[in-house]
């Protein structure tokens, strides 16, 4: 057997350091559906069709129990029927729902206006020197738009933003890279705190914002706990600003590792580039589910209560589907990449994450005319979120 089918896929070394899609290029091959050993044993779903099987069928894969690896399957997920990633139809719906009323276009298009100004001001500082493009550029633009999205005034988005760095900081719960464990304990509870404040404040002056939105819910008849609106915000923040943040900076090394792409996107749709980003970086790496019933997926048997996997980066790699998936193409077309999820529980957020990732490259290919590294990029550690977390480059118009 190969050491590749011996691989860890929960160890976050793996993603730091080692290959990740070696793995699961074997395993689409040789054992599509694959069972991980360890402490919490799991089933690994490496092949894009199986992924969408399990995604299109909540009833048989629950996400009530966790729906990433770390999360103890057993004793469930305390956040189970409150926040969105983590409820099952019927609650789901009436939830997602509530949440999808801040996405509409009016509210995009409100937004898409921030984004352009946002961007602006973020290129243009970068542009010139050097930069850490990832705390730079691509970490702010998404923390400065789902502030306004959840009403957060401008005078305390600075504070934010290094509130949610020192939270979530592009890695998983248990990596302690950069950030000691007390430092994250204290910016989540302190996000926790002000997202609580502004909960109350808005139950009494509402406004345009998801806050707003989320107090003035009802679910089976009752209005949401101010807990439940808290999670479900923290879900936003964490979604909302990793998506972005880890395409945005993955995206720009794929172009710069490939010497004449920058200058030859220039004046091609972004859109296809953008589409491209996504299924090359796919940040939400997998989701978890458990099996509720006994079942089989891919003709490998698989019982109730146990874990399964989907890997969306391994999905979006799948030879099947995407011809040549190891090569990073802009004009790729068609790209039907799960990158956002699938069925019920597709990104509510998407259409935002495409609104910033469309605005900064086309910003980006506009006005700068070279861009080179200037030390080695650092990948995050972490078995939930692809992504890079350091990118020194220097950008020149």
């Amino acid at each position: 057997m190969s050491v590749l089918a011996e691989v860890d896929l929960a160890d976050p070394d793996l993603f730091e350091h080692g290959d990740p899609d070696a793995a699961w290029a074997w395993l689409r091959e040789h054992s599509p559906v694959h069972r991980n050993a360890g402490p919490m044993p799991f089933w690994s779903v490496t092949r894009y069709a199986d992924a969408l099987s399990v995604y299109r069928d909540p009833g048989t894969f629950s996400s009530a129990r966790g729906m990433v690896l770390g999360v103890d399957t057993e004793a469930g997920d305390p956040a189970s029927g409150r926040m969105l990633v983590v409820t099952d139809p019927p609650r789901h719906a009436q939830l997602r729902r509530i949440v999808n009323g801040v996405f509409t276009p009016r509210v995009l298009a409100r937004l898409e206006e921030r984004v352009k100004s946002t961007v602006d001001q973020l290129v243009a500082r970068a542009v010139g020197g050097e930069c850490e493009f990832v705390d730079d550029v691509a970490a702010r633009l998404p923390v400065t738009i789902i502030c306004e999205l959840l009403g957060v005034p401008a005078a305390d988005q600075d504070w934010m933003y290094h509130l949610t760095s020192t939270a979530f900081g592009g890695g998983d719960p248990r990596s302690t890279a950069d950030v000691a464990p007390a430092d994250r304990a204290q910016a989540y509870g302190d996000i926790f705190d002000y997202y609580r404040d502004l909960a109350e404040t808005r139950r009494g002056k509402p406004g345009p914002d998801l806050v707003s939105i989320l107090v003035a819910g009802e679910v089976d008849g009752a209005p949401l706990a101010t807990e439940d609106v808290l999670l479900n915000c923290t879900n936003l923040i964490i979604g909302g600003n990793e998506t972005t943040r880890h395409a945005a900076a993955g995206g720009l090394l794929a172009i710069v590792d490939r010497p004449g792409m920058w200058e030859s996107l220039r004046g091609k749709p972004i859109d296809s580039l953008v589409e491209e980003i996504l299924r090359w970086t796919t940040p939400g790496m997998h989701v978890l589910r458990t099996v509720t019933r006994d079942t089989s997926i891919g003709g490998r048997s698989i019982a109730a209560g146990d874990s399964v996997v989907v890997w969306n980066a391994s999905a979006n790699r799948d030879e099947s589907v995407f011809p040549d998936p190891q090569r990073f193409d802009p004009g790729r077309a068609p790209n039907r990449h799960i990158a956002f999820g699938q069925g019920g529980h597709h990104c509510l957020g998407a259409a935002l994450a495409r609104i910033e990732l469309t605005t900064l490259f086309g910003s980006l290919l506009a006005r700068v005319g070279h861009v080179r590294l200037t030390g080695p990029p650092r990948r995050v550690r972490s078995c939930v979120l692809r992504g890079i977390r350091r990118l020194p480059v220097e950008m020149s118009a």
